[in-house]
C-alpha cells in the first residue's frame, strides 16, 4: 500500500503535489486565531436593516484577546470609510452597541488593505487586550451604519478573534 501511495505522489504535477501541502500545513501555522468567520455580502448590496451575525463560545474568560473587523471591499465602492454598529449580545442577555469607524482608503484615494484587481482585504484591529467577561455564547452582530438605505462595495464582513 505504500509503494501505491508513493508511486501515485510522484506521479502528481508539481502545482497539485504544492497545493495539496499547503493545505496540510498552513492551518497549523495559524495558532492564534480563536475564531474567524466571514460573510458574504448579497451582489445587489447590504441593506442598512441586515445584520451579520457571528456567535462565539468563549469557555475562558481569564486570558486576553485581540478583536479584529474584517472587511472586503471591491473599488467600486464610494467612499474611503467604512462605519458600522458593532452590536453585542453576552451570554447573560445583556446588551453593548459601539459605533466604529473604519478607514478603507488613504487620503489621496488609494485604497488600503491587502489584495491585487478589485478586491481589498482589510482586518482592522478593533479591541486589543480584550477580556471576556464571564464564559458562554456571545453573539456579535456587524451592521453598516452609512447614510445609504443599500451599501454597494462591501464583499465580505466578519471578526477574528486571536487568542494571546
Amino acid at each position: 500500500m505504500t509503494k501505491n501511495l508513493i508511486g501515485v505522489i510522484q506521479k502528481l504535477p508539481a502545482a497539485i503535489l504544492l497545493v495539496l501541502l499547503l493545505l496540510i500545513f498552513l492551518p497549523s501555522c495559524d495558532k492564534n486565531r480563536f475564531y474567524d468567520q466571514s460573510l458574504k455580502i448579497p451582489g445587489n448590496g447590504w441593506h442598512k436593516d441586515s445584520i451579520a451575525q457571528f456567535t462565539v463560545d468563549v469557555e475562558d474568560n481569564s486570558r486576553f484577546y485581540s478583536f479584529y473587523i474584517n472587511i472586503r471591499n471591491n473599488t467600486d465602492y464610494d467612499y474611503s470609510n467604512f462605519f458600522l454598529f458593532l452590536n453585542t449580545t453576552l451570554p447573560d442577555g445583556e446588551l453593548a452597541r459601539d459605533t466604529i469607524e473604519l478607514t478603507l482608503a488613504d487620503k489621496s484615494g488609494k485604497w488600503l488593505g491587502k489584495g491585487f484587481g478589485r478586491l481589498k482585504d482589510n482586518q482592522m484591529l478593533v479591541r486589543p487586550n480584550l477580556q471576556f467577561p464571564m464564559k458562554g455564547m456571545y453573539v456579535f452582530g456587524i451592521q453598516h451604519a452609512m447614510r445609504d438605505t443599500i451599501l454597494t462595495g462591501i464583499e465580505n464582513v466578519g471578526i477574528r478573534i486571536e487568542k494571546w
